[in-house]
């Protein structure tokens, strides 16, 4: 896929034009343009670069991972200052308020890949100047529009809670100050049935890599059920993917993170980023070709000789000292997960490293999962790291149907255990630490391992907010309140939302 999107510059532009929702999404005036609407969707040619389309907005969620970990007890914001992206700042120490620009970029992306997922459902049967296009394999590339809008909707209720749901067409600017925030209940809904729909048709395999298949979509309904706690059908549809045998956790568990291991045999889903033809726009959504979040997570200033293979960021994103000590001895996930910076310079004195401790919560501690490394980036290099995000991997498929399992109304500890068991097996590379609890205690331990697992992969604040446990773990978190974001003020200012409570 990442050679698909090199080649679709000036799609993004067409796309911009036809997104007139962008009244109430922050809404940029581009009506006067020369080419409209009945000149698109006119051969199979459009259809696919359309849904290609579809896909560009995942990319530019970056920051939901990020979030994912600061707003937990993963990780703190770090920086130069207690200043430096101050909108991670006020996340991490739980003062944030709707005026965040970070958030109002996540939310213009997710629905900006709403509007285009709905163009094309708005005209599957029949373009806009009434015409029928049919081609074969239409129904496969429907389905992955399917997932993507489930994707955007899961995206932004997860993190809002009540949110505009429109799923029978695009947006017109006529229709801003028309929408109110519906219940999540019923964006639930609509996500189960997109994905639903796109497990009928979507294949099991794709031919280029980063395509949704059937199995990223069962996998993400899985998902979504856990968080609807309907934890019966939840276990149904994970077991599909598991009995698949499409996939298989590998033995080393660094390799997953690797540039040779993207879309390996552990992925299920990944959001694919590229370098190839690099741009930047410090401002802008996009703001670069690459994965924008590398960089953060980078060790300030760190130098050292050709063969050191890291390269510097910003020191944001730092793992706290408690996820550090979670992890028992013998587990390969914290090495992978987690750098100790002086440690990693005391064991390699033949790299002369020299670095700028993070001023700011410093904990000695950096990303290792996504840290920036040499020869991973090109042109404004800050933005163009072509790192993707391992957005489903089996690891979690199993630990999801682990909780699926243990938690349904007829629970099965014993499955619940062998899949818990399967991921620490490959943390360990033994049989010794095996999970024998049941019941309650099992549930506990399933979630402590997604923990190990998962860290700083951006799930820890959803887990820990949809399995109540936030405001036991999190600094801060008020109950009733910090469950969800703050809708951003300019959302309400244009369109008269309403706020989430508390902000």
């Amino acid at each position: 896929m990442k050679k698909t999107y090199i080649k679709l510059m000036g799609l993004v532009i067409l796309i911009t034009v036809l997104t007139s929702c962008k009244k109430w999404v922050d809404y940029d005036p581009h009506d006067d343009f020369l080419t409209g609407d009945l000149d698109y969707l006119k051969s199979e040619s459009d259809y696919q670069n359309m849904v290609i389309s579809a896909y560009t907005p995942l990319q530019w969620l970056n920051q939901t991972v990020t979030i994912g970990d600061i707003a937990s007890d993963n990780s703190v914001a770090g920086g130069e200052s207690a200043s430096d992206i101050l909108v991670l700042q006020q996340i991490d120490d739980y003062t944030l308020t709707p005026v965040n620009s970070t958030l109002q970029d996540l939310w213009q992306s997710a629905y900006e890949g709403v509007n285009r997922a709905n163009y094309l459902t708005q005209y599957k049967d029949k373009n806009k100047s009434g015409e029928t296009i049919d081609f074969a394999g239409k129904d496969v590339l429907y389905g992955e529009v399917y997932f993507l809008r489930a994707y955007y909707y899961f995206n932004l209720v997860k993190m809002f809670g009540d949110v505009p749901l429109f799923a029978d067409r695009r947006l017109e600017v006529s229709d801003s100050r028309t929408l109110q925030r519906a219940p999540k209940e019923d964006v639930y809904k609509q996500i189960e049935l997109d994905l639903a729909n796109a497990i009928a048709v979507l294949p099991t395999t794709q031919a280029q890599k980063g395509r949704v298949t059937k199995y990223a979509a069962q996998a993400l309904l899985g998902k979504v059920y856990l968080y609807e706690n309907k934890f019966s059908d939840a276990a149904t549809v994970l077991e599909s993917v598991i009995t698949s045998n499409a996939f298989t956790l590998v033995t080393d568990f660094n390799s997953i993170f690797l540039a040779a291991g993207e879309n390996g045999p552990e992925s299920v889903f990944e959001i694919q980023y590229t370098n190839g033809s690099p741009y930047y726009n410090w401002n802008g959504t996009t703001r670069g070709q690459g994965n924008y979040s590398v960089q953060q997570n980078g060790v300030r200033g760190i130098n050292g000789s050709a063969e050191m293979p890291y390269a510097a960021g910003w020191s944001t994103n730092l793992p706290t000292l408690e996820l550090a000590a979670a992890y028992t001895a013998g587990d390969q996930r914290k090495d992978v997960t987690i750098l100790n910076i002086e440690a990693y310079k005391a064991a390699h004195p033949e790299y002369t490293i020299t670095y700028q401790v993070a001023p700011y919560k410093n904990t000695g501690l950096y990303n290792q999962k996504y840290l920036p490394r040499k020869g991973e980036t090109s042109g404004q290099v800050e933005l163009n790291y072509l790192n993707n995000f391992r957005t489903i991997r089996y690891a979690e498929v199993l630990l999801m149907a682990a909780e699926a399992n243990n938690r349904a109304s007829t629970p099965n500890d014993t499955k619940a255990q062998d899949y818990l068991n399967q991921v620490r097996h490959r943390a360990f590379g033994d049989d010794l630490h095996k999970i024998t609890a049941t019941g309650a205690a099992l549930k506990q331990a399933i979630w402590d391992e997604r923990r190990l697992e998962l860290a700083m992969e951006g799930d820890r604040f959803f887990d820990l907010v949809r399995t109540g446990q936030a405001a036991s773990k999190i600094s801060g978190f008020q109950t009733g309140k910090h469950e969800v974001f703050p809708v951003p003020q300019h959302e309400i200012d244009i369109s008269g939302l309403t706020q989430n409570p508390g902000y």
